[in-house]
């Protein structure tokens, strides 16, 4: 009886001390969505879309951060998808046991932990120094390479996931491997593998440091990927510590626009998967 009771109270300690830090957590996330909230939506309006970054007292917006932003998060996507798909997919069905894949494995989980500023510094050695100036495309590349292990760990977990009876079904059916890649594990999975997409963008959404070193900014209108490219990350960092107080304003609403549209893609993707299925 005494170890019993010692067990029942064991488990209520537990039970209590995990709800505390979970209520905690969603204390500290709402207040931080409020603080957001409170202070970016006065900000907002029409000026923020329509016009480009101006000198303080002027009136001016953040639609060339956005677009530029916009840019160059396609295009890390368009160059990091495909190769962390690729990569993923090699791990989970093919690279099983082999050496070749634990170091793979390991390179991956190197990239995924270490700090955006390095990717940035590299990309700054590789492609900024080389080519004699900032440029967008040094800025995709740089969060390219942020997109790439995230989707490589969530494609190789989520196809690991799928039943290998689907696998033999369709072997059995004399499907040859890219097939059965194609049409049965990708499909099987594909809920996790757009989810693993979803989370490399929110990553890439919102870093800075790594901009800082190969984009730049820019505070003018431009889309010209070979030249210094402005984007909203850059424009909170700048705007954030300005003494004037139009610049923060918009520092505020850039960062709630951020948001917004991060969680405004989980819930159209988790809709979407919803009708597939």
């Amino acid at each position: 009886m005494a170890s019993l009771a010692r067990r029942r109270t064991t488990d209520l300690v537990v039970k209590a001390v995990s709800t505390g830090f979970a209520a905690l957590s969603i204390v500290l996330l709402a207040w931080i969505l409020w603080t957001l909230l409170s202070r970016g939506l006065p900000a907002l309006g029409p000026h923020v879309f329509t016009r480009i970054t101006a000198p303080p007292g002027a009136g001016g917006g953040l639609l060339n951060a956005i677009v530029g932003s916009l840019i160059q998060i396609v295009v890390a996507l368009v160059i990091g998808t495909p190769i962390g798909l690729m990569c993923g997919t090699f791990l989970a069905e093919n690279g099983r046991g082999t050496q070749i894949a634990n170091v793979v494995r390991f390179v991956n989980d190197v990239l995924l932990s270490a700090p955006s500023i390095l990717i940035g510094l590299f990309v700054y050695q590789l492609l900024v120094v080389p080519f004699g100036g900032f440029s967008g495309w040094a800025g995709s590349i740089a969060l390219a390479i942020l997109v790439i292990p995230v989707v490589v760990r969530t494609t190789e977990d989520m196809l690991n996931l799928v039943p290998i009876g689907l696998r033999e079904a369709a072997f059995a059916l004399g499907a040859p491997q890219w097939k059965v890649v194609t049409f049965v594990t990708w499909r099987a999975a594909r809920a996790g593998l757009v989810t693993g997409i979803l989370l490399a963008l929110a990553r890439a959404a919102g870093e800075t440091a790594p901009l800082l070193f190969t984009s730049l900014g820019n505070n003018g209108w431009s889309i010209n990927l070979g030249a210094p490219m402005a984007s909203l990350p850059i424009a909170i960092y700048q705007y954030a510590a300005s003494p004037f107080e139009d610049w923060v304003a918009l520092a505020w609403a850039g960062a709630l626009i951020i948001t917004v549209g991060v969680l405004t893609l989980n819930v159209l993707s988790r809709l979407i998967l919803a009708k597939m299925k």
